[in-house]
């Protein structure tokens, strides 16, 4: 190290400067150089927005191994401009991607790159159809089943929804509008209300008015016999009590068109909480559409083999 000492600084000013250029030509050398390694390419993806909708987010990379001078290597890796490998989806059933369908994307769109093969040969894409569907509006009941007392005017009395097909297709007609816990009413009894909806879903308007007139509400209980889901064949049981009883509420003029065949209690036999547990929860599976709010008044029932 005694050559080292006692140097003047243009002395390391000189040394540095070597070690620039030395590296600098090194660096160079190296990138011209062909290698082969794994890379992400971009993927864009293309369909008509007009038909379609992405329930999940399209895949925008796909994981590749690829031969090429370290200069188109450096460049896919920097946020310099690359050319994405462009994808059309024109059918909405396609769930999938395999290598078959993206290679010749990707080979088209590779300026001074090989493909050698693909890391993943599936990429998983989820389309669905656009469509629209107008609903009317009903105030939902309380999140304890109960009818709100309540003749709701809804300004407007409909809403149309635009999303994927599944959920919008899957939203309950009418559609329930949820009122505040304390709605703040002006002096003329009206509300604005939102109207919410699921993810993706979108509606011609964020809110509602809703003007509200107390109404009374008539409560009717009824006994039906529940009905035993996915019991195993060829055996018998017995049922602890052997009706459930269900509280109804309806206003006055909906009462004369009601039916107790028109309701329908289950029990799944999968459901126990442990193997020597034999009570299950009933649940009302089905209703008129005239109830205003209902409560499951028998909490459990045993069930018990013959």
């Amino acid at each position: 190290m005694r050559p080292f000492f006692g140097q003047e600084r243009s002395y390391w000013r000189a040394v540095l400067a070597c070690f620039l250029v030395a590296s600098t030509f090194w660096l160079l050398n190296a990138l011209n150089k062909t290698y082969t390694t794994r890379i992400s390419y971009p993927l864009l993806c293309r369909y008509d927005n007009t038909r379609f909708v992405p329930v999940q987010p399209l895949p925008n990379e796909v994981a590749v191994n690829v031969t090429g001078r370290g200069w188109k290597l450096l460049r896919g890796q920097l946020p310099l401009e690359v050319r994405p490998a462009e994808i059309v989806l024109r059918d909405p059933a396609t769930r999938y991607l395999t290598a078959g369908s993206l290679r010749p994307a990707l080979q088209q769109a590779m300026d001074g790159l090989q493909l050698n093969y693909l890391i993943s040969d599936t990429l998983w894409v989820d389309l669905d159809r656009l469509v629209s569907r107008r609903l009317p509006l009903a105030l939902s009941p309380a999140t304890d089943g109960a009818a709100l007392p309540y003749e709701a005017r809804f300004e407007p009395n409909a809403v149309t929804f635009t999303g994927p097909a599944s959920k919008v297709n899957s939203l309950p007609d009418p559609y329930p509008v949820h009122l505040p816990q304390a709605p703040a009413g002006s002096t003329q009894g009206d509300v604005q209300v939102p109207i919410g909806g699921p993810d993706q879903v979108q509606s011609d308007v964020t809110d509602v008015r809703v003007r509200l007139v107390r109404r009374p509400v008539v409560t009717l209980p009824v006994d039906v016999v529940p009905e035993l889901l996915d019991a195993p064949a060829g055996r018998r049981f017995r049922l602890t009590p052997a009706t459930v009883r269900v509280r109804l509420q309806f206003f006055p003029e909906d009462t004369a068109a009601f039916r107790p065949d028109q309701l329908r209690v289950q029990l799944h036999y999968g459901q126990f909480a442990s193997p020597t547990d034999s009570v299950l929860r009933p649940f009302l599976s089905r209703k008129p559409p005239q109830v205003r709010g209902y409560l499951v008044l028998t909490r459990g029932v045993r069930v018990q083999s013959e």
